[in-house]
Order: C-alpha cells, then sequence, then structure tokens
C-alpha cells in the first residue's frame, strides 16, 4: 500500500506570518495536532500544539492576562515553527514512512511531490492501515499458525483450506526464534472446525483463532 492511499490529502496550513493565536484556532477548530507552514506555495516548517505550548509563557509568570494575549498575539509562527522537515512522496510505500517515522522519533511526515506539499501522513492514518492489511475487523476467521520457517509451508497451509473452498482474505508472517514463524491467516468463514482439524493433522499447531462476525 502506498502512502496516497492513506494519506490526508490537502491538509490545514498556515502561513509562517501568521500568529499563535491564530494557530490555536485552526488546530481547535479542525481538531489537528500539527499544520505545514506554507509560504509562496513552497513548505517552510511545521507548528505543532508541542511548539505552542513551548513558546507561551508559563502559569508561573507575573504577566496579566492581558499581556499574556498581547505578546501571543505579535508571536509570529515563523518565530516557533520547526525548520527542519522530514518529508516523503506520496508514491513511497506506508512502510517506508513507518520506517521513516520510527527511525527519527516522529509521528506525522509532509507528502511532498515535486516541491509541492500534497498531503500528509500520521501514526494514526499508520496504525488504520495496519489494521486493515491485517483484516482485523473483516466477518471471518483468524487462524494464527505455528509453523516451521521453511519452504513450502505457505503453500501446505494454504492448500488446505483450498481444499474446503474457503477464501484466504489476509496472510501475515511473524518470523520468531529457533526456526518456528507464526502464520496469521485470515478466512472468510466463520465454520473452520474441519480446516483446523485438518491443519493440525498435517502437523501444524494453532495458537490463537479470532472470529469476527
Amino acid at each position: 500500500m502506498f502512502v496516497k492511499n492513506k494519506m490526508t490529502a490537502n491538509p490545514f496550513t498556515i502561513s509562517p506570518d501568521q500568529t499563535i493565536p491564530e494557530a490555536h484556532e485552526i488546530m481547535t477548530k479542525h481538531k489537528v495536532k500539527r499544520l505545514p507552514v506554507m509560504k509562496n506555495g513552497k513548505l517552510v516548517g511545521i507548528v505543532s500544539k508541542e511548539d505552542i505550548l513551548q513558546a507561551s509563557p508559563s502559569k508561573a509568570t507575573t504577566f496579566s492576562i492581558g499581556e499574556i494575549t498581547y505578546l501571543l498575539s505579535k508571536t509570529k509562527i515563523s518565530q516557533i515553527m520547526s525548520k527542519d522537515i522530514i518529508t516523503i512522496s506520496s508514491d513511497a510505500l506506508l512502510e517506508e514512512a513507518a520506517t521513516v517515522m520510527r527511525d527519527n522519533e516522529i509521528s506525522f511526515l509532509p507528502v511532498v511531490d515535486d516541491d509541492k506539499l500534497v498531503g500528509i501522513i500520521t501514526e494514526t492514518n499508520i496504525f488504520d492501515a495496519f489494521i486493515e492489511l491485517l483484516g482485523f475487523r473483516e466477518p471471518g476467521t483468524r487462524l494464527t499458525v505455528e509453523a516451521e520457517d521453511a519452504p513450502g509451508i505457505m503453500s501446505n497451509i494454504t492448500s488446505i483450506i483450498g481444499n474446503y473452498g474457503a477464501n484466504i482474505t489476509h496472510v501475515a508472517v511473524y518470523r520468531g526464534g529457533h526456526g518456528k514463524s507464526a502464520i496469521v491467516i485470515g478466512i472468510n468463514t466463520l465454520n473452520t472446525e474441519e480446516i483446523e482439524k485438518s491443519i493440525e493433522e498435517k502437523g501444524f499447531k494453532i495458537l490463537y483463532k479470532l472470529q469476527n462476525k
């Protein structure tokens, strides 16, 4: 799956010449935590709720409410935004986006094609895609099967399921230690008793079963 399939297109943005109260208003109104900062059609920074909090006077300040409001209204986004921007292409794989986020300890990436901001991708988008790829919420049965990590094993398991006319909707493999793997298989039926029996008769071990009706 590609970034363009899960990104939020046409994200809310802000100008570097706008102020903290304006950024706060946009974030609150649209329930977002970060805003790409755009100038003349170019991405020049990112501003987040954390940036706003760090730029705001602490609760221990001796300033009055009026003074605080005045100071914030005079503070431009260009003064508090992050300028060290990491971006990703819409044609990149979601796995690439997840790896970039993880390696850089960030939860948000602007999506840029040909120097143009086309969207944003967040941790939430990645989580949603992960759930979708595994078919966790789809009707049917998910069997987690322990098997030897060896050639032909996957073919053996899928042929067993195919013999019963069931359709495999999702597959994921988690390699463990000692030459064993956990294979998660999504099947489009709740009636899997005979399938499970055949799988175990072939020497495989069913570790877990989950059914969604």
